[in-house]
């Protein structure tokens, strides 16, 4: 392509494909082409065009400079330098938050490039973690795919949102055009410096209209910002363009910092993946010839064999990067297979094929839980649960038709961690199904290994709606939830206080510590209100708030009769607090994350009267209960006992589900092992079609893997404990609604 040899793709997306490419003297480059299709659209040639002369006009040493481009070719290329290292997303994904060193020489650094950007009459529009690459002299500047000169306007419609939402600024959130400048960069640093710092966006992640209206209205959370970088940051993030420091007065505040010494600003690891990268690009193998006529290289030829595994090498990085639209932002995906960053060792089964069926005599269920972090409490029940059915199993087959093991990866509850935890048991082809994980954030950061290897993930506890959507790609096939996604147990939550008489202006708080998890509660109980009929008064405040008594007071002054906490068990007590406090007398709600003998614990008495909605049964009210199936009451009673001899106490809750989800892995795999090898490869599919009855009740699954029917149960606290009150309504109890629960 115009003189670069094209070794392998890079990512692709819906404007064209990204190469690495190398020139006859061995510069490398991402050359960016676009589709055949784009190139035939007139005003597509012209923002094309119009990329090009931006990203000509931008000289620094902190921005991607263009190799070569040609938006008037049939199709239309642009090749920018190669560099080979993480954007800061990955990184700070990977390694965590950057020191506060780090944080200064990357502030710096991409301040200068916005200053040489700004000189050149153009605002870059897109100043996000993916689009800043970190190498060990200083971070580069990347993608100037929709920067536009200053108070142009002319491509764009009027009320289009442009960039990414979490790094925008207001005026670019609410499409104000004529509003945005250069300033909106500044804002947008300031994001990437927070993110850089905390690991963590500084307005939250979630929904897109979320994620706007917080932008706009709310102010940022800054917690963990180094103290001297605070004020700065804070001066970047301000709503009023006019307050925001320009990019040449922010690199002159960071300009002592930049880097002397290569990769003295940047952590061990990712210097490691730095070099190991670059290490990998310079033992990239010599081109092979494609001369027109050419024959089919003989497979048994080791050097035809050796251009095979670089092509398949090739492809692999391909995959990758699928999701990339900008030139290099998916460069580093190439590499993952040789630094070894993706943990894969090379074999088939790493790289998504399945193995093939094995008469094997020993295999494993594996427990992906967070034994040691935040959630250690419900991390600890499952592997607890899982190893009660593993144990159960084999003293009842005695090694026939196989023997079970049980092999345990704690991911801490950290997601940072998570991919590598989760590899950990996918790369073992003895581990044929995994229970986990704990939670949704390491869930949704640990799914790609169960994807990529074919290994069924099987969650009692983590409800991100995430984990089973699809988004347009192609379906799940690879996670069975044992529990409602949270939007549907915020609409159990709401419709669990229709069980109450007369409210008529519940509250509903959505604080944002856990924002997936409180922005799904919060839509699903609007939705769950608006089917009942009733009008909810709602209010967000951010995470780590602590003045509730003005918060919630605020609440009470706008007439609510009954309290709904969607947020997360430490901002919950200090709700109970303030609530007892101020007087209020009306029922109070929470949902899975203020669930547990913390929330007991931490607010006391001021817990007495709250009710929770949890997807667990306690296994002694179930025992004990009358209205069960005998046979039913059995099971449960069976699991009791059986806990009570391995562990000597009471099971925790979740202990049960999972004890339950392993079971109905085993029942399959033992009565399908008779039948011939077993084998990942179908597995998904063949356990979602199970109807199984458990301890803790029945499982049965939809086609896109979630659990059918409510799943959730509504207990009250009494004396400081949880009172088994039953299953959560499957719909209010009153009348006038406008549209089936089933249709929403």
């Amino acid at each position: 392509m115009a003189g670069y040899r094209l070794l392998g793709r890079l990512g692709a997306g819906g404007m064209g494909v990204v190469y690495l490419g190398r020139t006859d003297t061995g510069e490398l480059a991402a050359v960016k082409v676009t589709h055949a299709e784009q190139a035939d659209d007139a005003d597509f040639r012209v923002r094309f065009r119009r990329e090009v002369a931006a990203a000509r006009r931008v000289v620094s040493p902190w921005a991607v400079p263009v190799l070569g481009a040609d938006p008037d070719a049939p199709e239309p290329w642009m090749a920018t330098a190669f560099v080979p290292g993480p954007s800061v997303g990955e990184a700070v994904r990977a390694h965590g938050p950057l020191p506060a060193r780090g944080v200064r020489i990357l502030g710096g650094a991409v301040a200068r490039a916005l200053a040489a950007v700004h000189a050149a009459g153009l605002v870059h529009r897109d100043v996000k973690p993916g689009n800043v690459l970190l190498a060990v002299d200083g971070p580069r500047l990347i993608d100037f795919g929709i920067a536009r000169a200053t108070g142009e306007t002319g491509l764009t419609s009027a009320d289009m949102v442009v960039g990414t939402p979490g790094f925008l600024a207001p005026e670019q959130a609410e499409a104000r055009a004529a509003e945005i400048g250069p300033a909106a960069d500044v804002f947008a640093l300031g994001c990437l410096l927070a993110f850089a710092a905390t690991g963590r966006p500084p307005f939250g992640t979630g929904a897109l209209d979320a994620l706007l209206y917080r932008t706009v209205h709310d102010e940022p959370d800054l917690a963990g910002v180094p103290e001297p970088l605070l004020d700065l940051v804070r001066r970047c993030l301000a709503k009023d363009p006019a307050a925001r420091p320009t990019a040449e007065e922010i690199a002159g505040e960071l300009t002592e910092d930049a880097p002397e010494a290569p990769a003295d600003w940047l952590p061990a690891p990712v210097v490691a993946t730095i070099a190991a990268r670059s290490a990998g690009m310079l033992a990239l193998p010599d081109i092979d010839p494609t001369a027109p006529g050419t024959g089919a290289a003989d497979p048994a030829d080791p050097a035809a064999s050796a251009a095979s595994s670089r092509r398949r090498f090739l492809l692999l990085g391909a995959g990758a990067g699928a999701a990339v639209l900008a030139a290099g932002g998916g460069a580093f995906a190439l590499l993952r297979q040789r630094d070894g960053t993706d943990g894969t060792d090379g074999t088939d089964e790493a790289d998504g094929k399945q193995p093939a069926p094995t008469t094997r005599t020993t295999w494993s269920i594996g427990v992906l839980a967070d034994l040691t972090g935040p959630a250690q409490e419900i991390g600890r029940a499952q592997e607890r649960g899982a190893r009660l059915a593993v144990e159960g199993f084999n003293a009842v087959h005695k090694g026939k038709p196989f023997t079970l093991e049980l092999k345990v990866s704690d991911d801490r509850g950290d997601a940072a961690g998570a991919l590598a935890a989760a590899r950990r048991l996918t790369s073992d082809p003895s581990v044929i199904a995994v229970l986990g994980p704990t939670s949704d954030d390491t869930g949704i950061a640990a799914l790609p290994a169960f994807e990529e290897t074919g290994v069924p993930l099987l969650t009692v506890s983590a409800g991100y709606n995430l984990l089973t959507l699809d988004g347009g790609g192609p379906p799940n096939r690879t996670v069975l939830r044992a529990i409602p996604h949270h939007f549907m147990a915020g609409a159990y939550l709401a419709w669990a206080t229709t069980l109450l008489p007369r409210i008529r202006r519940p509250g509903i708080l959505q604080e944002r510590t856990d924002d997936q998890y409180s922005w799904q509660y919060t839509k699903g109980s609007g939705f769950g209100f608006k089917y009942a009929g009733i009008t909810p008064h709602f209010r967000v405040v951010p995470g780590r708030a602590t003045d509730y008594r003005r918060i919630i007071g605020e609440m009470i002054d706008a007439g609510i009769d009954a309290y709904v906490h969607n947020g997360v068990r430490s901002t919950a007590v200090l709700a109970a607090r303030a609530l007892r406090q101020l007087g209020f007398t009306g029922p109070r709600f929470g949902g899975q994350h203020v669930f547990g003998t913390q929330f007991l614990k931490e607010a006391g008495s001021d817990a007495e009267g709250w009710f929770v909605c949890a997807p667990v049964v306690d296994p002694v009210q179930r025992a004990a209960d009358t209205k069960q199936k005998p046979a039913d009451r059995k099971l449960t009673q069976d699991f009791l006992d059986a806990h009570r001899k391995r562990y000597g106490t009471t099971p925790a809750f979740y202990t049960g589900e999972s004890f339950d989800v392993v079971n109905l892995v085993l029942a399959w795999l033992g009565s399908s092992a008779v039948k011939g090898p077993l084998s990942r490869k179908g597995l998904w599919e063949n356990l979602r079609k199970q109807k199984y009855t458990g301890a803790m009740g029945g499982y049965q699954f939809r086609d896109n893997g979630e659990l059918t029917g409510v799943g959730t149960f509504l207990y009250g606290v009494r004396n400081g404990a949880y009172t088994y009150l039953g299953p959560a309504p499957g719909e209010p109890k009153k009348a006038g609604r406008p549209d089936k629960p089933e249709k929403a």
